[in-house]
């Protein structure tokens, strides 16, 4: 990457990152552009250069975080494989590792869980996997695809079955992270677990 294009990105990040210090401040309705601007302290005019509206940003905030969210439990997931996790070697593991690692940094991070709560559903969660430009250059779907292709199964539909888990996780955990209802998270994560254990097995071809 040039100097130019590394400023560009400083830029951008300037921008995405005030605006989600603003609008969960805020809130989204009444935060602007400019007011966006202002605190990157960038012109107006330099904002419509990387993003249409604040609801262009609101979208590609949600993605970005989502990726953040998976890079760092797919880190989590090597290192414990090389710490040599052997259960880890699972396909069904695997995929409970990720969720519970994410569930567990939402946990930790209510802001962000409150942020993007109603939004962390299938369309976000594969844009994030599949732009490298919200994720750092790194494939997302490798993980997934290498998971599947080491599985001692097949699926029937895996862009379905991972569909389902992900607004299953995502819709179930907000109230029980911040309001401990119908129970508190720790409570309720093996609960899910089965759930989406039963959800895989059920798309099993073999």
């Amino acid at each position: 990457m040039g100097k130019i294009d590394e400023k560009k990105q400083l830029k951008r990040d300037a921008l995405l990152n005030t605006a989600f210090e603003l609008f969960t401040q805020k809130g989204i309705q009444e935060t602007s552009v400019s007011d966006i601007a202002t605190r990157a302290g960038v012109a107006k005019g330099t904002f419509y250069l990387y993003f249409k509206d604040k609801v262009d940003v609101r979208n590609l905030l949600i993605a970005h975080k989502s990726a953040q969210l998976f890079k760092v439990a797919e880190k989590a997931l090597i290192k414990e494989r090389e710490a040599g996790n052997a259960s880890l070697d699972t396909f069904e593991n695997k995929v409970l590792f990720l969720l519970n690692n994410i569930v567990d940094q939402l946990n930790e991070n209510k802001i962000l869980l409150n942020f993007i709560s109603k939004n962390l559903g299938w369309g976000y969660f594969k844009q994030a996997i599949l732009n490298p430009q919200l994720t750092d250059n790194i494939d997302f779907s490798t993980v997934f695809n290498d998971a599947l292709a080491a599985s001692n199964h097949t699926y029937k539909n895996p862009e379905l079955m991972f569909f389902t888990i992900i607004e299953l996780v995502g819709s179930t955990i907000y109230s029980s992270i911040l309001y401990s209802e119908p129970v508190k998270i720790e409570e309720l994560k093996p609960y899910l677990n089965e759930v989406v254990l039963s959800i895989i097995k059920l798309h099993e071809e073999d």
